[in-house]
């Protein structure tokens, strides 16, 4: 009878061969590198526009794409009315920090994107219409009260974009600015009629009828962002709890193209808003 014999298992060679510790640690090393590089890339891309958007807002046909396309291409090309938002990057003084400029459109019913970007921002750009503002006052104010509750609902832990309104098209006032400049006519224009219909706004919060409130008047009850620290609480944008409200004159011409030339000399309708833009934080 035949003595069974042991099962013996066959030896398998290994796959790979043994790796010592200091290798482990080498490459753990290496790929611990190599995720970090990843994250501070995706998180560089992630954050191009965090912090150094500029927004511009405003009544549709203020102007803005037309103001967008000069300091993008340094000509104002033709332009039409959008429900898109447009983003591009600038190029100032500094060629190593592009700004990007948001053009956000001013439909009633899109505008609120603005929101979206507000995170993004250092800056918003309100866009009004100097030679027609006299006959959309209530509908212009009635889109800068929206503005102005959006930056004073901010959480304290978000910056509070600086905030220009932008008083267009000086150029059409040219021929009756008897008085001075045309920008600072259209200046005045806009802050005094401006002014007026967000008082208007301010007083029917507190529940007394004010006829002409706008588009979308009837919400203006649910709207803060209009609070002043003057006497009798009246709207001034000088005395706004908000913050600081600059104001400019701009013109562009759609054609034109404005030659390469040194920025400290060049001068045309948007040289103060570049500069504005520059002494930006």
């Amino acid at each position: 009878m035949d003595e069974e014999q042991p099962l013996v298992s066959p030896e398998v060679a290994p796959v790979l061969p043994p790796v010592s510790t200091q290798t482990l640690i080498i490459a753990s090393f290496c790929v611990a590198v190599l995720l970090l590089a990843i994250a501070v890339l995706f998180l560089r891309r992630k954050s191009t526009l965090r912090g150094n958007a500029v927004l511009i807002v405003g009544p549709p046909d203020a102007g803005k794409t037309a103001i967008l396309s000069t300091l993008v291409y340094n000509q104002t090309l033709p332009t039409h009315t959008s429900l898109q938002t447009n983003i591009s990057f600038v190029t100032l003084s500094n060629p190593q920090k592009p700004v990007a400029i948001i053009d956000v459109p001013g439909h009633p019913r899109v505008r609120d994107q603005f929101k979206e970007h507000l995170p993004q921002a250092k800056a918003v750009i309100f866009v009004v219409d100097s030679s027609t503002v006299s006959r959309n006052g209530p509908a212009v104010a009635e889109h800068l009260h929206q503005i102005f509750h959006a930056l004073t609902s901010l959480p304290p832990s978000q910056h509070v974009p600086a905030l220009l309104i932008c008083c267009h098209k000086i150029d059409l006032l040219n021929s009756v600015a008897a008085n001075g400049p045309g920008d600072q006519l259209a200046i005045n224009r806009v802050r005094t009629i401006l002014e007026r219909e967000l008082e208007k706004r301010r007083v029917s919060q507190s529940g007394v009828g004010v006829e002409g409130l706008g588009e979308e008047g009837e919400e203006a009850s649910e709207m803060g962002g209009l609070e002043c620290s003057g006497p009798g609480g009246a709207f001034r944008f000088s005395e706004w709890d908000g913050g600081e409200v600059a104001f400019i004159g701009t013109s562009v011409t759609v054609g034109k193209r404005n030659e390469a030339v040194d920025e400290k000399t060049r001068s045309d309708g948007l040289t103060t808003l570049r500069d504005w833009i520059e002494e930006l934080p």
